[in-house]
């Protein structure tokens, strides 16, 4: 099992012990992902990155934590290997998006 899969079992036995399975369906989940991306993103409002990453990491990291785990339960909800959406978008990005360094 990889890491991927190891944490979103955990995120969906957490979710399981709580009863919260009939919320998350993959409407409701894209929605709650978005709303914690906002959170992640109010954190810089009115600062600079820099300031941000010194002032308020801890907040920066809570939300990513959301954002994260919003992420892995609508994979689950919506039966998406996550591991095998990223690599087939990195080989995806990378025919449209060619390294400069290919090109040598």
């Amino acid at each position: 099992m990889n890491e991927v899969q190891r944490l979103m079992d955990e995120v969906i036995r957490f979710r399981n012990e709580r009863d919260w399975a009939f919320h998350h369906n993959p409407k409701d989940l894209a929605l709650s992902l978005s709303l914690e991306a906002s959170e992640l993103l109010e954190v810089f409002q009115w600062v600079s990155s820099e300031e941000a990453l010194e002032t308020k990491k801890t907040e920066m990291e809570e939300e990513l934590a959301d954002v994260l785990i919003y992420a892995l339960t609508f994979a689950h909800a919506a039966g998406i290997d996550v591991s095998k959406a990223i690599e087939d978008k990195l080989v995806k990005n990378a025919v449209k998006y060619p390294s400069p360094q290919s090109n040598a």
